[in-house]
C-alpha cells in the first residue's frame, strides 16, 4: 500500500452565503457592490451609542428557503446572540450571530461522486452579519477600513465532518452554488466575496474513527481553489505524519500563485466567544403557517427537473445534467418543448449553437432574446427538410437572435431553402464528379469514405442549397455506374 493510500481525509466546509437583501441584517443600510468605501454606513453600522438594531425579515425568509431546499429541520423558536471578538473592522467588538438555535437544523445536499450519488450531511444554518473589509495593500505602514459589508446578512451553512476528498468538496460548492442561485437567495459570486468557504482538514489511518488534529483554510474564494487547497493539504499533512512529525492545528491561508498554503497562526486551543442573547433583539418564533408560505414560493430544483427531463423529455443523463445548470436554461427548454415534440433538437440547439453565441458575446439567458417559438420554427424547417443544420446555425440563427424574424421568410430572402429536386441536385452531382476524376477511381477502387468529401463539394457548389440526404443518394448510384 502506497503512503497516501494508507491514510483518509475528513474534511468539513463552511461556506458563508451574502443573501440578496436590498439592506443589512440590522439597518436599512445599502449593501450594493462597488460603492466608495464606507458610504453605505449610518450609525447602526457604525455602532454608535444609543443606536437600536431591527431585524431584517427578508434575511430570515431567505434562510429558511435555504434550508428548507437542503432538507434542514427549521427551527421554530429563534433568537441572536452577540459573539464577542476584536477584529478593527468590526465597529461593536461583537457579531450578532446565531449559537444555541441555528434556523435550520441538520439536512443534506446530494452530489455525483465516481461512485454513485452521495448525500453530504448538513450540521447547520445559520443567519450572521458580515464584518467590514480590512485593506492592507494601498499604503505601506497603515491598514484601511472599510465599514460597507459590516452588517450585510449572511448564511453560514456548515456540514459534517463527511467530505472524503477535495473533488468531492468541487462537487459540494459547485451544487450549493448552484442551488442557492436557483432558489435565488445569493448571486454565488464568489469573486466578489459573497460566497466564501472555509475548509477544515484532518486525516488519518483508514479504518480508524478518531479524528486527528484539523487544519482550517480560511477564505477560499473559488471553487477551483477550494479543490487545491484541500488537496494541497492533504498531501503536507501526510508527508509531516510519514516523517514522523506532528500536525500542528492551525488557521492556514491559500496562496493561488503556487496553490500551496502557509500559517496565519497557530490555534491550539477553541475561542471562548462568550456567547449571550442579545438584549437589543427580540426573539422571533416562525409559525408553521409562515413556514409554508415560504416553501410554496420554491421553484422545483434542479434535481427533480433533472429526473423529470430523463423520463417525459427521454434526454441523456449528459444533457438533462447540463440544461439543469442553470434555471433560465432549464426554463426556455421547458418553453420550446411545448412548442415542438423534438426535444433532442431543442437540447442540441441550447447546448451547442445558443450557448456558443452567449459565450461568444459575453451574455447569458437572463438577456438572451431569442423567443422559443422562433427556435421551434427553425428547428421545424430542418425537419421539413428545407434547410440544412449547418446552414441554420451558420446564416439564419445569427440574425434571429437579433430580430425574431420568421426562420422561412429569412430562408426565402437569403436564398437559402433546400433544394429537393433530383434534376437540379443531379446537376450538381454530375459538376462535382467532372471535377475530382482521381478521387471518383480511388472511390470505385474501395474508398468509400470519399462519399463525404463528394457531399461537401455539392454542399459547396450549390451554396448549401441541395437536401444532404438526397445529394447522398444520388451520389452513391451515380458514382456506382
Amino acid at each position: 500500500m502506497s503512503e497516501a493510500n494508507k491514510y483518509e481525509a475528513v474534511i468539513g466546509l463552511e461556506v458563508h452565503a451574502q443573501l440578496l437583501t436590498a439592506s443589512k441584517l440590522f439597518c436599512g443600510d445599502s449593501i450594493r457592490f462597488g460603492a466608495l468605501p464606507n458610504t453605505h454606513v449610518s450609525p447602526i453600522t457604525l455602532a454608535h451609542p444609543g443606536t437600536l438594531p431591527k431585524t431584517n425579515k427578508k434575511a430570515v425568509e431567505y434562510a429558511i428557503k435555504t434550508g428548507i431546499a437542503c432538507h434542514c429541520e427549521i427551527e421554530r423558536q429563534n433568537y441572536f446572540a452577540r459573539k464577542n471578538y476584536f477584529y478593527a473592522d468590526l465597529p461593536k467588538g461583537y457579531q450578532i450571530s446565531q449559537h444555541t438555535t441555528p434556523i435550520c437544523k441538520g439536512g443534506y445536499i446530494t452530489i455525483q461522486t465516481a461512485s454513485g450519488k452521495k448525500n453530504i450531511q448538513l450540521n447547520r444554518i445559520h443567519i450572521e452579519e458580515d464584518a467590514g473589509k480590512s485593506i492592507h495593500d494601498i499604503y505601506d505602514d497603515t491598514t484601511c477600513i472599510d465599514l460597507n459589508r459590516a452588517g450585510t446578512p449572511l448564511i453560514e451553512i456548515v456540514t459534517e465532518p463527511c467530505i472524503a476528498s477535495g473533488e468531492e468538496a468541487y462537487q459540494y460548492i459547485s451544487e450549493l452554488r448552484k442551488l442557492v442561485r436557483w432558489i435565488e437567495v445569493c448571486d454565488g459570486n464568489m469573486e466578489e466575496g459573497s460566497l466564501r468557504c472555509d475548509a477544515n482538514i484532518s486525516i488519518r489511518l483508514k479504518g480508524e474513527t478518531t479524528l486527528g488534529t484539523k487544519v482550517e483554510v480560511k477564505n477560499l474564494n473559488s471553487i477551483r481553489n477550494v479543490k487545491k487547497a484541500i488537496e494541497y493539504e492533504i498531501e503536507r499533512m501526510i508527508e509531516i505524519v510519514e516523517r514522523g512529525g506532528k500536525i500542528i492545528q492551525q488557521t492556514r491561508s491559500f496562496d493561488a500563485a503556487t496553490d500551496t498554503t502557509f500559517a496565519i497562526r497557530d490555534k491550539e486551543e477553541a475561542n471562548d466567544y462568550r456567547y449571550f442573547a442579545d438584549p437589543d433583539l427580540a426573539p422571533f418564533h416562525l409559525t408553521e403557517a409562515y413556514i409554508q408560505s415560504i416553501r410554496s414560493t420554491i421553484p422545483a430544483l434542479p434535481q427533480t427537473l433533472k429526473e423529470e427531463l430523463i423520463q417525459d423529455y427521454q434526454l441523456s443523463d449528459y444533457d438533462a445534467s447540463l440544461l439543469c445548470d442553470d434555471k433560465l436554461i432549464v426554463q426556455f427548454f421547458l418553453s420550446s418543448a411545448k412548442l415542438s415534440n423534438n426535444y433532442k433538437a431543442i437540447a442540441n440547439w441550447i447546448l451547442g449553437p445558443i450557448k456558443q453565441w452567449l459565450n461568444e458575446h459575453g451574455t447569458d439567458f437572463e438577456t438572451f432574446p431569442l423567443y422559443p417559438a422562433t427556435l421551434t420554427k427553425l428547428i421545424m424547417l430542418i425537419d421539413d427538410g428545407k434547410i440544412n443544420f449547418s446552414v441554420a446555425s451558420s446564416k439564419l440563427l445569427p440574425t434571429l437572435i437579433k430580430t425574431n424574424q420568421d426562420p422561412l421568410e429569412l430562408a426565402q430572402s437569403l436564398n437559402i431553402i433546400q433544394s429537393a429536386d433530383s434534376s437540379e441536385i443531379m446537376h450538381w452531382v454530375n459538376e462535382a464528379i467532372l471535377s475530382m476524376p482521381d478521387k471518383v477511381n480511388e472511390y470505385k477502387k474501395g474508398k468509400k469514405g470519399l462519399i463525404g468529401l463528394f457531399v461537401g463539394e455539392v454542399k459547396k457548389i450549390s451554396k448549401g442549397k441541395a437536401d444532404p440526404k438526397r445529394v447522398t443518394e444520388l451520389l452513391q448510384e451515380k458514382l456506382k455506374q
